[in-house]
């Protein structure tokens, strides 16, 4: 497993995209429940405000910085190899070796089935190898125990090794981690990627990307969605991650 750096609360692993590819198929090919939180700046504060969020992503098989802010942080922590992992990009990656790894693919949320048949045509189109085995977008409601055993079931049965759980943070983290000892397969919390994929939400120019404003273009995208969550969470990532810094530039510690 590659190692981590804490970031006020959440332990981040310092990887690259094909470390992370490499860990999920050692996950996969296990054949038994694992998860893989892609993580940012949301996410880091959800986990210092809930001691019982912070259990479920720092028991995650890996935590991927998302976040340009995260691997930023890494960095002034003192690991120099650290590099962003988009969620996107992983996915991306998951799904171009999906056909030479012999990696089945599941999709769990989205808005609509319409939605997960169109991101199905669109991978289909750009990695035409790719195994999609399972894909099930669930009602807006909690599942009753028997339509959470079915689904568990179709999931087990499709034999899908690689699962991506697109339904927000921090609903897909605490799901994964309900269901991994009922699965056989490694899950990914991928948020919206499907709305990605699908084209029905535009992503970041790569320049915005790179110097960490894709939060920015996303906030002028979906402003009423997104204000109160980034105007909450942004100021004070700043403020902890501060005053962890200086504590550590105090200690001298890595």
């Amino acid at each position: 497993m590659n190692k981590r750096s804490t970031i006020i609360s959440m332990e981040v692993n310092i990887t690259t995209v094909d470390r992370a590819l490499d860990e999920v198929e050692i996950l996969a090919k296990k054949n038994e429940g694992a998860y893989v939180c892609v993580s940012n700046v949301h996410m880091c504060m959800e986990v210092y405000d809930s001691p019982e969020f912070a259990n479920i992503v720092n028991d995650a098989d890996l935590v991927i910085p998302d976040g340009k802010p995260l691997s930023w942080a890494q960095k002034l922590l003192g690991h120099s190899d650290a590099k962003q992992v988009r969620g996107q990009d992983i996915m991306n990656a998951i799904c171009a070796a999906s056909g030479e790894k012999s990696l089945n693919i599941g999709f769990y949320g989205g808005s609509s089935e319409a939605l997960l048949n169109t991101v199905k045509e669109k991978l289909v189109a750009s990695y035409p190898d790719i195994n999609i085995t399972y894909a099930f977008s669930p009602p807006f409601r909690p599942l009753t125990e028997d339509e959470d055993a079915g689904v568990v079931a179709a999931m087990n049965a499709a034999k899908v090794n690689v699962l991506f759980v697109g339904i927000g943070c921090p609903k897909q983290e605490r799901w994964m981690a309900e269901h991994k000892s009922q699965l056989n397969c490694v899950m990914l919390g991928v948020g919206a990627a499907y709305d990605f994929i699908a084209g029905s939400k535009k992503h970041a120019p790569r320049w915005m990307q790179k110097i960490g404003l894709e939060w920015l273009f996303r906030l002028c995208s979906e402003p009423k969605r997104l204000w109160r969550r980034y105007f909450s969470t942004n100021p004070r990532f700043i403020w902890h991650f501060g005053k962890q810094l200086l504590k550590h530039k105090l200690s001298g510690k890595r």
